[in-house]
């Protein structure tokens, strides 16, 4: 890869291991944070490498909610696991009550 990529993804890694306990935040809600607002795809990317690294990727998410990223994860569930587990209602691969757990680093950070 690319130093830059490289760069890119230790910066999402960095906004990711700020999100709190029992909150969840998108891939295109890292990637403004960024400024880099056409990329979240690539932060999604960053989350895929992320394994080993400290990172809790369970927690960014599709723009509505839904746990796109699931398939990365060892097992069938265990990134619905993993967010049941700080409380956070998930059915269907759909977050409940998304706007209430949603954490947006443009505002937190």
């Amino acid at each position: 890869m690319q130093e830059s990529t490289l760069n890119f993804f230790d910066r999402v890694y960095e906004v990711a291991k700020q999100i709190p306990y029992g909150r969840v935040t998108s891939y295109g809600a890292i990637a403004n944070y960024l400024g880099a607002a056409r990329s979240a795809r690539m932060v999604g990317y960053a989350m895929n490498g992320s394994s080993g690294k400290e990172v809790p990727a369970h927690r960014v998410v599709n723009r509505k909610g839904l746990l796109t990223g699931k398939h990365h994860f060892d097992g069938s569930n265990l990134m619905q696991q993993l967010l049941e587990s700080e409380g956070i209602q998930v059915i269907d691969n759909q977050i409940q009550d998304f706007e209430t757990v949603f954490w947006d680093p443009a505002k937190e950070l």
